[in-house]
């Protein structure tokens, strides 16, 4: 739990996907998705969530080991923050698929 209230504390993406991810869990509600559209989306918002502390701890570890911006270490920061900008894409594609048809057909 300290990991994840210090990457809420110090990291505003992660404090962002987590207020995206507390309204899109509200939209699941209101909009009554089906259990395995649910879980689709849960565990996309899980991946997203899971892979930006993963890129805030390799951030942080690659801090201590080199502290100053060595190429490698900034092929690593953008590797890492590529991961996690492919996973909210896709998260926004899929959920957008998913979501669609319900926001729609409520007007």
């Amino acid at each position: 739990m300290q990991g994840i209230q210090y990457a809420f504390k110090h990291e505003m993406n992660f404090r962002t996907q987590v207020i995206i991810a507390v309204i899109v869990i509200i939209a699941v509600i209101v909009l009554n998705i089906t259990p395995i559209e649910t879980i689709i989306i849960l565990l996309l918002i899980g991946a997203v969530l899971i892979l930006e502390l993963l890129n805030t701890a390799i951030e942080a570890l690659s801090d201590v080991v080199m502290p100053r911006l060595h190429g490698q270490i900034k092929v690593v920061k953008d590797i890492c923050a590529g991961m996690v900008l492919i996973a909210g894409v896709l998260s926004i594609v899929i959920g957008s698929i998913i979501m669609y048809p319900y926001i729609f057909s409520s007007f």
